[in-house]
């Protein structure tokens, strides 16, 4: 009860609201969904399959495939934020415990947390996430699907669904060999989502110093949030030298899993080219969407998948499909913020 007391974030209320936000798509109880998790179980080992032979990345174990709906997308990724969160949330507890504020901004937080999670749960169709579940978990190291989603845009793009499901597949598959097929990405990832959390100072006068940032990128002509939204806005100088490490690991990661997608639906994949084209445009939102995006630092991640796959690309054009693999040499030999937006000087640092 005192955890749940001081913790800044009503955690139950973000999962209802995002529960609710992200609404129920009605192909996920039709006789359409009966072949999801067949198809999944299937498709994910085939991926697996393409993606070791085309990247050498080799998982330890196979992966296992677990359709879901929204809701249950939600009450995993609210499970993953509030472990996650946990260093920082008990901090900023403590400073709360006293405030007579403190229920009201609970449940701003997590009205807010569950807005940002609903709208997610409709747009997601794959994840696997190292994060969503503990190691010990019977879920821990699953790939996740959301079938609705993906029953939606079957239907709607008129896509043949097992050349759609192989190739959100080998995806994802691709991220799982990422993290379980280089030993030290996992532990090194997880070290910098700390090291960006423990350094944040709880203290109000952040909120002040950050705004007083805000203007002055603005007078400079600038969006204060071009570069990561609220998130890289409030940080501290230490923060952001982390959250830089972080984006730059993301792009690596995301760019090579949509290079790695493509490269091999081209050959496995009955029209992966319009496929392509529609989650690219999917991406590229406007108007009220692409100012949401652009707040809580989804734009930013949308920008990873462009910069790391044309780092990639280049990489390969150059020297090669698998100079990459310098990459997961250990940390020192991953690209740099200013490297992806130059791969012949990583190519040249790493010898590659």
């Amino acid at each position: 009860m005192g955890a749940a007391a001081t913790d800044p974030l009503d955690w139950a209320l973000a999962e209802r609201v995002a529960r609710r936000v992200a609404g129920r798509e009605p192909l996920a109880a039709s006789y359409l969904a009966e072949s999801l998790r067949d198809d999944f179980r299937v498709l994910t080992a085939e991926a697996e399959r393409l993606v070791a032979e085309h990247t050498g990345l080799v998982p330890p174990t196979p992966a296992r495939a677990v359709v879901v709906d929204r809701a249950s997308w939600v009450s995993a990724n609210v499970r993953s934020m509030r472990r996650l969160l946990a260093p920082l949330t008990e901090r900023v507890g403590e400073r709360m415990a006293a405030s007579r504020a403190a229920p009201i901004g609970r449940r701003v937080a997590g009205t807010e947390t569950g807005v940002l999670l609903g709208y997610l749960a409709q747009r997601v169709l794959g994840q696997y996430d190292l994060l969503v579940l503990d190691d010990d978990d019977a879920d821990a190291d699953a790939v996740y699907y959301v079938g609705g989603n993906i029953l939606s845009l079957e239907k709607r793009f008129a896509f043949r669904p097992r050349d759609f499901r192989l190739w959100i597949a080998i995806h994802e598959c691709t991220h799982r060999a990422q993290f379980t097929g280089v030993p030290w990405l996992k532990p090194y990832y997880l070290s910098l989502v700390d090291a960006s959390l423990s350094s944040i100072d709880p203290d109000p006068r952040r909120l002040v110093q950050a705004l007083t940032r805000a203007a002055e990128e603005m007078r400079a002509g600038r969006n204060p949030l071009d570069d990561g939204g609220l998130v890289a806005l409030l940080a501290s100088e230490e923060q952001r030298g982390a959250l830089a490490a972080v984006q730059s690991l993301m792009s690596l990661l995301e760019g090579h899993g949509n290079r790695v997608m493509n490269t091999l639906g081209r050959t496995h994949v009955s029209g992966q080219a319009r496929m392509a084209r529609v989650l690219q445009a999917r991406r590229k939102s406007t108007g009220a969407v692409a100012a949401f995006h652009k707040l809580v630092g989804l734009e930013s991640k949308m920008r990873q998948y462009e910069v790391g796959e044309a780092f990639v690309e280049a990489v390969e054009l150059e020297a090669g499909p698998r100079a990459i693999d310098a990459a997961w040499r250990g940390p020192e030999w991953l690209p740099s913020s200013a490297e992806l937006h130059d791969p012949p000087t990583w190519l040249e640092r790493v010898g590659a």
